[in-house]
């Protein structure tokens, strides 16, 4: 017999996702954000909750404080990491994008930069930035005066202001440019691929050392067109080119692609587009422990509110 959820459950099971989607833009790792959300339940199971006032508030405070300290014991694996270190790909389900700073704020674009802050001015920034957190509620749940909280904002959001793609481009023209490439690099057609990318386009492939993946950036239109023009004619990972499938989804509020082939998922590509409307970067996620999120299929909500 199954019994109903009491109350307290509910009323975190109503905030869950917005707990997910705080502890996923400190984190840049799926598997890390729900962890961090399991324990903010077994927190908030356990708290004197009639003194809670705003449960709201309460919970984004210990799922931020949560998400804080396991970015801190993440930092030096993260630091001596095989090859570039991209963020864990998640499937989203058109909401985020919806909200046109929801998309930018949850794009791989932008946890890349978010992953050269401090936990703390991370925190902060996703926090006042994103969640538009009072500074006041912000010094509560990163334990700090409302004065450094202040001070902490400023110095992230200049940070990232300094750091962050110039250009956004519009739903409709990621879609188009983002079919064109898959329909290029399937079909090894190396003077599209040409036309689409930017002349100091820059690939970054994560493989963590897993997978054969490249451990530098790759930079130049001509490079990396080469490159995405094998997919039609090379094995990779032990999956023939007959047999691998490449399909457009939605990955972190945007348009990008997963190949997948011998029923596994191989990989993850979205890009960066200028206004001129060309590939200025493409993120490459091959690493197999990076693409759980995505192989189970789950399209998360990481809208705002």
């Amino acid at each position: 017999m199954t019994h109903p959820p009491d109350a307290d459950e509910q009323v975190f099971h109503g905030h869950r996702n917005l707990l997910f989607s705080v502890a996923y833009r400190i984190l840049g790792s799926a598997a890390d954000a729900e962890d961090a959300v399991q324990d903010a339940w077994i927190r908030w199971s356990s708290a004197d909750r009639s003194q809670v006032a705003d449960p709201k508030a309460y919970l984004a405070r210990i799922v931020s404080n949560l998400a804080m300290q396991r970015l801190r014991s993440a930092r030096h694996q993260r630091e001596t990491y095989l090859g570039p270190w991209l963020p864990e790909p998640v499937l989203t389900d058109g909401d985020a994008a919806d909200v046109v700073t929801d998309a930018e704020s949850v794009s791989v674009a932008m946890l890349v930069v978010l992953e050269t802050l401090s936990p703390l001015e991370r925190a902060v920034f996703v926090l006042r930035e994103v969640f538009d957190f009072s500074h006041a509620e912000i010094a509560v749940a990163v334990e700090r005066s409302e004065a450094a909280v202040r001070q902490t904002a400023h110095r992230a959001r200049e940070h990232v202001r300094g750091q962050r793609p110039r250009f956004t481009a519009d739903r409709s023209q990621q879609r188009g440019v983002t079919e064109r490439f898959l329909a290029a690099s399937t079909g090894g057609d190396i003077n599209t691929l040409l036309e689409l990318l930017s002349p100091d386009v820059t690939l970054w492939t994560d493989g963590g050392g897993k997978v054969r993946q490249a451990l530098r950036p790759i930079r130049g239109a001509e490079t990396v067109a080469a490159w995405f023009a094998a997919i039609g004619t090379v094995t990779y990972q032990g999956v023939t080119p007959h047999d691998m499938r490449a399909v457009l989804v939605e990955i972190n509020g945007g348009p990008g692609l997963v190949f997948s082939g011998a029923g596994r998922v191989i990989a993850t590509v979205s890009f960066d587009i200028d206004a001129d409307g060309r590939i200025t970067t493409i993120h490459n996620v091959a690493n197999p422990d990076k693409l759980r999120a995505v192989a189970d299929g789950t399209a998360h909500h990481l809208g705002t509110r």
